[in-house]
């Protein structure tokens, strides 16, 4: 389940309607935002051996903070603070581990493009696969749950995104892992420093797009029985996106290929957000076809969503993955609260 601050489903509808974050200060070039929200679901969802179970919970509070400043004519500094393993439903903060949860970074940008550092999203994630299903519960898979380190990647980084240039931009970064991390248990190989690379392309013409991104996922390894730290591989994706009116249309081809034999996971998918006026229905269809395993399936993800007001919307959405027992099939219904 993905944890989303404002939902793709009526991002535009809550700017077109003024809803947005608190400025709390805005002088002299300078300004801070105040922001979150509240999201509480109820899911029925089916476990490894095919029973139901279900729960209300949290589905990804979030409270922010975001800053900019003018440093110059055509330069500006900014960050963002994000708590996101806020549980609405126990009223704390839950800390997982030090290498995931919480979005912390420092840019810069200008007519050079924009440099930022700290803990944010995959490019992997924001350029192939959040136009397939960036939705409030369910999600297809992906090849970042296929190694097990989506989480991981997040932090540590740098990155450059350059300007649009007659509709393409591109982005290089690097995930820098030092010794201290690895001493500390982190990922960097053997208690060396390491610096990771992933980097992408977009091309935007009218209503149509494309994009392609690449990770080499340096800093994601596993142990082998001999003792020795190995990568898990690389990760590979292309998205293309068509909108006509208010029905956006995407398919996506992504790759884990994996450095153990036989681990390679592929996955086909194509989705679809149609704009209703109050809301959006969506769906999304993925084939994946795992190398060297009896783990081939269709997945399908339906969901709606509806307007309450400028800063509130519902939501319901089902899932079938096509696993053993049913694993991971269910249902979600929502509500949100934005400011």
């Amino acid at each position: 389940m993905k944890k989303t601050l404002l939902a793709t489903a009526i991002a535009g509808a809550m700017a077109a309607s003024g809803a947005q974050a608190a400025t709390v200060y805005n002088q002299d070039g300078t300004k801070l935002d105040i922001y979150g929200n509240i999201q509480i679901a109820y899911y029925d969802t089916n476990n490894a051996a095919g029973d139901s179970q279900d729960g209300i919970a949290d589905n990804g509070t979030t409270f922010g903070f975001a800053a900019e400043h003018v440093i110059s004519q055509g330069l500006t500094g900014y960050l963002k603070l994000e708590f996101d393993d806020i549980k609405a439903d126990e009223m704390k903060t839950a800390v997982d581990n030090d290498d995931s949860g919480d979005t912390a970074y420092v840019g810069l940008r200008g007519d050079f493009g924009d440099v930022r550092v700290g803990s944010y999203d995959q490019l992997i994630d924001d350029w192939i696969q959040d136009p397939i299903t960036n939705n409030e519960g369910f999600d297809v898979s992906d090849s970042t749950g296929a190694h097990g380190g989506g989480a991981d990647q997040e932090t540590d980084k740098v990155t450059y995104t350059s300007p649009s240039l007659g509709g393409f931009q591109f982005a290089v970064g690097t995930q820098y892992k030092g010794d201290f991390d690895s001493a500390d248990g982190g990922d960097a190989d053997e208690g060396d420093s390491n610096a990771s690379f992933f980097g992408g392309a977009k091309y935007t013409m009218g209503a149509f797009s494309v994009a392609a991104v690449y990770d080499n996922l340096d800093n994601i390894n596993y142990t082998t029985t001999g003792g020795d730290v190995e990568s898990v591989g690389d990760q590979y994706g292309v998205t293309a996106q068509y909108t006509i009116d208010t029905l956006r249309l995407s398919a996506k081809w992504e790759t884990f290929d994996a450095d153990q034999e036989d681990s390679d996971v592929d996955f086909a998918a194509l989705g679809a957000r149609y704009g209703y006026g109050m809301g959006d229905v969506y769906g999304a269809y993925q084939n994946v076809d795992s190398e060297g395993s009896d783990d081939d399936r269709d997945e399908v993800i339906i969901g709606a969503n509806y307007s309450i007001s400028d800063a509130m919307y519902t939501w319901v959405e089902a899932a079938w993955y096509d696993k053993e027992n049913d694993e991971d099939d269910g249902v979600g219904v929502g509500i949100t609260y934005l400011f």
